[in-house]
């Protein structure tokens, strides 16, 4: 379990690509050897951290546990820095928070509040309140203080500040968390500080990115029941706050694309995954689709 990494910095617009293209240059930027990283990227000692962190997070970078540091791209950071490294696409966006909500070890925080906080709505307290029991619960304990800083970190992260402080903050400011985009969370009441997830719009998913998250989960099954799509920890209905109207719609899209095969019967349906296609063959097949 990690918690406040972060060093309460949300992603900003162009961090991610800022961070892959040094990695790219130099696998020891973070680590000074060539020169101050702060300089290099432009940004303060903390925001250093905090992208360094965020960068594996999210599954663009890995460092090796033990030994000298450094970052190199991972497969999946490879794909999207060859293909989004500007990070402009709405797939790529929802592909990142793929990332976020299912790390555990290093995002738990984001992990928890979509695959286990199941409440409504909620705040802060709510929120804290029982991230911390699941803390404990699993033999660990963390101060109330971290706790706070992720909370307000996430809905950072997926407000934009443009909808929680309108006369503050200028339409194109790139303060904003890119991840804002995807509209996964929304205020209930701005003065009580009241959140609720929220339903995504079904035409800022693109099938593909459906079927990498599926393709990921099912290790290597190709029948997958449908009730697991929605309802299992990490899968696709839990991530992406999917309804069952929403996931049914991207998989009826995703049979007519001959990607799936969708089976009713009584009482169990489940869908045949037609093409042998992994997580990072979906992402490719994500980004030949768009660009055609």
């Amino acid at each position: 379990m990690r918690f406040r990494a972060h060093d309460t910095f949300f992603i900003r617009k162009g961090w991610l690509y800022k961070g892959m293209k040094n990695v790219v240059r130099d696998k020891t930027v973070f680590m000074g050897d060539n020169g101050n990283p702060m300089d290099i990227l432009g940004i303060g000692a903390n925001m250093v951290k905090s992208l360094r962190y965020w960068l594996q997070a999210a599954g663009l970078t890995i460092e090796p546990p033990q030994g000298k540091k450094y970052q190199t791209l991972t497969p999946f950071g490879e794909i999207v820095y060859e293909n989004d490294r500007y990070i402009e696409e709405i797939g790529t966006l929802w592909l990142l928070h793929y990332k976020l909500a299912t790390n555990e070890p290093d995002a738990t925080a984001w992990y928890y509040f979509f695959n286990e906080f199941n409440r409504n709505e909620f705040n802060q307290d709510d929120f804290v309140k029982q991230l911390n029991a699941y803390i404990l619960l699993n033999g660990s304990e963390v101060s109330e203080r971290s706790l706070d800083d992720d909370f307000n970190c996430i809905i950072n992260t997926y407000v934009p500040r443009i909808k929680s402080n309108p006369g503050r903050v200028h339409p194109e400011s790139n303060i904003d968390c890119p991840l804002g985009e995807l509209s996964l969370v929304d205020i209930v009441n701005k003065k009580a500080k009241t959140y609720k997830k929220s339903v995504p719009k079904i035409d800022s998913i693109h099938p593909l990115v459906i079927l990498a998250v599926i393709a990921d989960q099912a290790n290597g099954e190709k029948q997958i029941t449908i009730s697991s799509i929605q309802n299992d920890k990490c899968n696709a209905g839990k991530v992406f706050n999917l309804d069952v109207i929403t996931l049914t719609s991207l998989l009826n899209k995703l049979e007519i694309m001959r990607y799936i095969k969708v089976v009713r019967t009584a009482g169990l349906d489940y869908i045949d995954i037609e093409r042998g296609i992994d997580f990072l063959g979906c992402v490719r097949e994500y980004y030949c689709a768009i660009n055609r």
